[in-house]
This record gives C-alpha cells, sequence and structure tokens, in this order.
C-alpha cells in the first residue's frame, strides 16, 4: 500500500521566473525583490501584490509564527528545504512514512492579473517547466499538478498535453470564475473532455487574494481577522465551486471528468449532497434539470481531502462512499503542521484496517493512477 499526500506545496526559487519565463516577458513576470528601503516585495505581471511579508506563504517549520507577520524574515526564510529541493522532500517523506505527494504552487496559486494572454500562457508554462524538472529528480514521489491559463482554451489544451506527456498527475482548478466564467459553463468542456480522456483529476484549491477581493472580502474588510479568514477561506470558495459542478449539467457532458476538492476537509460533503437534493425535490423544476440528482454527482465525480485531525472521515466514508475520501498535510504552508502524518493516522485508526488503507493512501493510488 502507498501512502499518499494529496496536498502539499513547492516554494517556488524566487527567481524562477526570471531565469525561465520566455525572455520577452521577463521585464513583466514574476518577481521577489527588495527595495532601497529594505522591503522585500511580490511582484506578478507587474503589480505588486504582496510587501515585506513573504515569509508568511510558508513557514511551517518555524515555531513562532507570529515572526512571519511581524516582519525581519525574508522569503527564503520561511522556505524549508523540502519546500524546494528534491532529495530534501524525499527525505522528509522517508521521515513520515509517505511515499509520495501531490504537489501544488504556492506563487503559482496567487492570480496572475493581466490581460496578456501570452504573458499568462509563458508564465504558466515556465512554472509547469520548473515543476517537471522538480519531479523528475524523485520520479513516483513527487507528483507535480498543472498550471493552465485558463482564459485561453486552445492554449491550456496544448500546455497540458505537454505537462502530460512528463507525467503530471493533476490540474490546479481556481474555485472561482474565470472571466465571469463559471467553471461547470460549456465553455470549459473540451478542457475538461481532455482531462477526462488522460484520466487526471482537476484540483479545486484555494486560492488566496491581497488586494482585498473575494467571498470574504466584506468580512475581512469589517474587521473579521486573521483566524476568521484561515477558518473559512478554504470552504466559502471549494463549496460553491463544486456546487456549480454539481448543478450545471458538466458532468452530463463530461462524465468521465474526475474533481478532486483540496484544502477544504471532507466533513461538509455529506451536508451539501442533502441541502442540493433537498433543493431539487422542492423548487428542481424551475431550473435545468440534470440527468442525476446533484448528490450522486458528488458521489461519482468528485473526491475529496481530508484534513489531517479531521473527525468525521468514518461518517463521510459511510454517505459519500468509501473511495472518495484522501488526506493532505498543506506542507510547508503557514497553518500547516509537521505532524500531519501522524496526525492523519490517529484520525483513522479506529476505522476498519480497509478504509484506513484507502484514506491513507489507496484511494490517491486509483485517483492518480500510481503504481
Amino acid at each position: 500500500m502507498l501512502i499518499v499526500d494529496a496536498d502539499s506545496h513547492v516554494l517556488e526559487p524566487p527567481d524562477l521566473w526570471e531565469t525561465r519565463l520566455d525572455p520577452q516577458y521577463r521585464d513583466r513576470g514574476v518577481r521577489v525583490y527588495v527595495d532601497d528601503a529594505g522591503i522585500e516585495h511580490l511582484e506578478i505581471a507587474g503589480h505588486i501584490v504582496l510587501s515585506g511579508t513573504l515569509a508568511g506563504l510558508g513557514g511551517a517549520h518555524i515555531e513562532d509564527r507570529m515572526q512571519l507577520f511581524a516582519g525581519g524574515l525574508r522569503y527564503l526564510d520561511g522556505c524549508p528545504a523540502p519546500s524546494y529541493d528534491a532529495a530534501a522532500r524525499v527525505a522528509m517523506y522517508d521521515e513520515w512514512g509517505v511515499d509520495a505527494g501531490l504537489v501544488f504552487p504556492t506563487i503559482g496559486i496567487l492570480p496572475f492579473d493581466t490581460d496578456d494572454m501570452g504573458l499568462l500562457n509563458a508564465m504558466m508554462t515556465a512554472y509547469n517547466r520548473w515543476q517537471s524538472d522538480f519531479a523528475a529528480e524523485a520520479p513516483g514521489r513527487i507528483l507535480p499538478v498543472a498550471t493552465l491559463n485558463l482564459r485561453d482554451i486552445d492554449g491550456a489544451i496544448a500546455e497540458l498535453d505537454r505537462c502530460l506527456a512528463d507525467g503530471f498527475k493533476a490540474v490546479f482548478l481556481p474555485p472561482e470564475p474565470i472571466d465571469g466564467v463559471l467553471p461547470g459553463d460549456p465553455r470549459f468542456d473540451r478542457l475538461w473532455a481532455r482531462c477526462a480522456e488522460a484520466g487526471v483529476p482537476v484540483c479545486l484549491h484555494v486560492v488566496v487574494r491581497f488586494n482585498g477581493e473575494g467571498a470574504l472580502s466584506p468580512w475581512m474588510m469589517g474587521g473579521a481577522g486573521m483566524l476568521f479568514g484561515f477558518s473559512l477561506g478554504a470552504t466559502v470558495q471549494i463549496i460553491p465551486a463544486v456546487t456549480h459542478l454539481a448543478t450545471s449539467g458538466v458532468f452530463d457532458r463530461v462524465p468521465g471528468l474526475k474533481v478532486l476538492c483540496v484544502e477544504a476537509g471532507c466533513g461538509w460533503a455529506p451536508y451539501l449532497m442533502d441541502r442540493l437534493d433537498e433543493k431539487v425535490d422542492t423548487i428542481g423544476s424551475m431550473f435545468p434539470a440534470t440527468k442525476q440528482r446533484p448528490s450522486e454527482y458528488l458521489r461519482t465525480n468528485v473526491w475529496y481531502v481530508a484534513e489531517p485531525d479531521e473527525r468525521t472521515i468514518g461518517t463521510v466514508l459511510d454517505l459519500v462512499g468509501e473511495d472518495r475520501v484522501l488526506w493532505g498535510s498543506d506542507y510547508p504552508h503557514i497553518d500547516s503542521t509537521l505532524e500531519a502524518p501522524n496526525q492523519i493516522r490517529a484520525s483513522v485508526a479506529a476505522l476498519t484496517p480497509s478504509r484506513q488503507r484507502a484514506v491513507l493512501g489507496g484511494n490517491a493510488t486509483a485517483l492518480f493512477g500510481l503504481s
């Protein structure tokens, strides 16, 4: 049996885009730099998106995590070696007793706000090529996730095909409208059909905006605080996105599409199934019909990544399916813990051996086509 971490991250080398981006775009790509006042900035497509607290993008290894937002630490101070060095990542997996990990970006999941399609495609390609090299140093253990410019479907399909040839195991999907287009819209069907044909899941993974935009914006602007944001930021993004997918008809048009909900836990899934079905029963005639009830799509086309210390895993296995739940560490982000592998083993200890095997790695092995 393989033990698989279905949610971890890299912290990209700060010069990744400066060294790998197509030369014609390097002056407008992604930069991490220190200004004359000694303040560190993250700049994407010519816009400063974060200043002074870049170390807070990582930092799972730092005991006093308040340091990450207090100033004085730089981006690289928050980057433990396993976050960018493949040999160190494998050594950490060995220490954890973990065989493989799905690896998402960090800077690469921040919104790249520009209307320059050539620049967008180039930034995605630069990241994917670096990730390909990173994963190639530990084949079968580092499982790369492709980032695509979803505003350019033809370009996204071409980049996906290149990533598939390099062994990528999944595709990152921001859980928000793309240029106002929702993820279940037929405009994306050709891309989703290619993912289904290749057998790779589309991963709804939380994104972070530092410009005050987003679903929690009125609360955060009202002073709700960081604890509020860290607690609800993921689910408030993932649930609307997966709800639209389950009610839009995309799973009828692309029945082989696989969707993985990442970094939002799993305990909400049974509630959402019941809630959607109840609304279909009462007012469903007012809306376009799908071939199946929403709960069926959430059982057949969607998978869920449990938090390591989540107590509802057994219930979700009962109500959603024994093959639906994976686990993830979120390493090395600030709200992750190095104890994640021990926590998930404790969380599933009371389950049957077959269910333990499924959650710890069996379900991931099947979903990502591992061997």
